[in-house]
């Protein structure tokens, strides 16, 4: 039997990629596809790459019948997404994409967002979307937000070992590139192609980055004291992929051991053997996550690699991958597709 889902905010990267997965998948029925600008659209006109699916238009979300639907992803902007969730039926099931209900405490949200949260009672109820740390709760949750795809990125490198205890605590440097889809759809200056191609910058320099709020958060509940790390994000010229370096104090191979130990059932994140680095090029359009780790020259420090896909493994195929076990199918339904490579 399969269960009917709905769209919100279809026309954009995620919205895209989540029908591209659930095409695949068997049990989802996409029933409805809402957006904005694009609403009164056919699938065909937005993304002219998905023409060969049967699917409904994009219409306004007011014409959707919710009553009818068994889980809604909303792929839609940050502010804009709590406003609409609001209106939402209470007994929906809501897998969100946005920012809006990652950060539980609602002071920390405007802190980093720079405007109060609009629904704070919903954001009691929701739970984080990392899925493979907070698996229980997520299959028993109605509303669950999606992590940040670097936020995701970087915890799949350190989590583990925070842990474990097998590196320090106030040393941390984490480096990321990431692909410019990362940034969305909209029409911005600094992404045209002239600004973009031939070089890559960093951004959100010294500390500024919102995804910090998620890694304070994150790393501080799971060390019983407050953790800050070094974190500095850069935009490179390509559609796809993050590729996060992190240097920590603490011996290579208890690093590798605590990695393996934590990943070795998981069926989506692969530590390679030790020695090993990952490619974004190795993970590309898929659900997958790559991490390897080697020795520095220097004595007792470590490097420790992450390579994911941005809007699959970090945004629209975690999505997936939650709502599976929210509606209580199998966790990696209509997401074992291989990477594309080249």
């Amino acid at each position: 039997m399969t269960q009917k889902i709905a769209i919100l905010g279809a026309s954009g990267y995620t919205g895209a990629e989540l029908i591209r997965l659930i095409a695949t998948h068997g049990e989802l029925d996409i029933a409805a596809l809402g957006a904005f600008s694009k609403a009164g659209q056919s699938l065909a006109q937005v993304f002219p790459h998905l023409r060969h699916l049967d699917l409904p238009d994009m219409v306004g979300f007011d014409e959707i019948d919710f009553s009818e639907i068994d889980l809604c992803f909303c792929a839609l902007p940050h502010k804009t997404s709590q406003e609409v969730i609001s209106g939402l039926p209470r007994d929906l099931k809501i897998v969100d994409l946005s920012a809006d209900f990652r950060l539980r405490d609602p002071a920390a949200y405007e802190k980093w967002y720079g405007n109060p949260h609009a629904a704070v009672e919903m954001q009691k109820e929701a739970v984080y979307g990392l899925t493979e740390f907070y698996r229980e709760e997520i299959a028993g949750a109605r509303l669950v937000a999606g992590t940040g795809c670097n936020a995701a990125t970087g915890q799949y490198i350190l989590r583990p070992l925070i842990s474990a205890g097998v590196i320090g605590l106030d040393d941390i440097i984490l480096d990321l590139k990431c692909g410019v889809s990362g940034a969305g759809r909209s029409l911005k200056e600094n992404l045209l192609h002239a600004e973009l191609s031939e070089g890559y910058n960093a951004y959100a320099v010294g500390g500024t980055h919102r995804h910090l709020g998620e890694f304070d958060q994150e790393f501080s509940l799971l060390a019983g004291r407050e953790v800050k790390i070094q974190f500095t994000p850069h935009l490179i010229p390509a559609n796809r992929g993050i590729l996060a370096t992190g240097y920590v104090s603490g011996e290579a191979d208890a690093v590798h051991a605590a990695l393996s130990t934590v990943y070795v059932d998981e069926p989506f994140v692969e530590v390679l053997p030790f020695g090993e680095t990952p490619s974004t090029h190795h993970v590309r359009g898929s659900n997958f996550c790559h991490i390897g780790v080697t020795g520095d020259r220097i004595a007792g420090r470590t490097i420790v690699v992450a390579a994911l896909d941005n809007l699959t493994k970090g945004s629209s195929g975690q999505a997936l991958q939650n709502a599976n076990l929210m509606l209580g199918l199998k966790e990696t339904q209509g997401l074992m597709l291989a990477p594309c490579f080249p």
